[in-house]
């Protein structure tokens, strides 16, 4: 069996979470609360499932709220290095933010901070070790942004319609993806910039190199208004959504 390569996990915490204010106001919105714990745990349990050894998560919003949530600087006892931006870089310069942490890792797994999912994520390991790529992105065939398209190999061939190739089917992306970290080096120091830009950049410099996994078994919610959010408290108050505690 392959050696898993998969050691480090990178949550993005760090955005406004303008869409949930009031309730982001005084707390970054991967540290609001449900069913008594902050939604970035279900995360991070998530990602124990497959062995991750380390999460590095970056801040911005009230970042001294994460280390009130976590005072010894771990979960379940793996370790958790934050990396507080004063300018808040976008999911995709926040990335390049921590290519120094990642001098030991060859590839590792990001995640949005801000949703729930059971997704199988081995799925996406072995999707992206199959086959030589740069990243892999987790999409499902259904939801509300079907702005990814892939193309009959797997590859992602256009993001947000800014390429105009529609490919063979087109996809949502759940936020879960893993990525070489040779990747990095192509990403400019200090510059705002969304992972997506960067991700259609290489693709138009290395066709194929992006590529996508669709997985529709498991739940995937994306806590992207109150609605939302009080709806999820609601249901995990009530009952326990089946396998989004990835209890140890």
């Amino acid at each position: 069996m392959a050696k898993n390569r998969f050691k480090t996990a990178f949550i993005l915490g760090a955005g406004l979470g303008k869409r949930l204010r009031p309730l982001t106001e005084y707390v970054p919105k991967p540290l609001l609360p449900l069913n008594g714990r902050p939604i970035v745990t279900y995360a991070m349990d998530h990602l124990l499932s497959i062995g991750i050894e380390r999460f590095i998560v970056n801040t911005h919003h009230q970042p001294e709220k994460y280390s009130e949530a976590f005072p010894d600087r771990r979960w379940r006892g793996v370790p958790i290095e934050f990396r507080y931006e004063p300018t808040l870089l976008d999911t995709g310069g926040g990335l390049k933010n921590i290519e120094d942490l990642l001098t030991g890792d060859k590839a590792i797994v990001c995640y949005n901070g801000d949703i729930l999912c059971n997704m199988p994520l081995d799925v996406l390991i072995r999707s992206h070790e199959a086959m030589p790529c740069e990243a892999t992105l987790a999409l499902r065939t259904k939801g509300p942004n079907l702005n990814v398209n892939i193309d009959g190999s797997g590859a992602i061939c256009d993001m947000r319609h800014m390429l105009k190739k529609p490919g063979m089917a087109s996809c949502l992306f759940t936020g879960i993806y893993t990525i070489e970290t040779s990747v990095l080096a192509t990403i400019e120091q200090h510059k705002i910039e969304s992972i997506v830009d960067i991700f259609l950049r290489r693709i138009v410099a290395n066709p194929g190199s992006i590529r996508g996994i669709t997985i529709d078994s498991g739940g995937w919610d994306d806590i992207g208004s109150i609605e939302v959010y009080e709806r999820l408290t609601e249901q995990m108050s009530t009952t326990i959504k089946r396998g989004y505690l990835h209890e140890p």
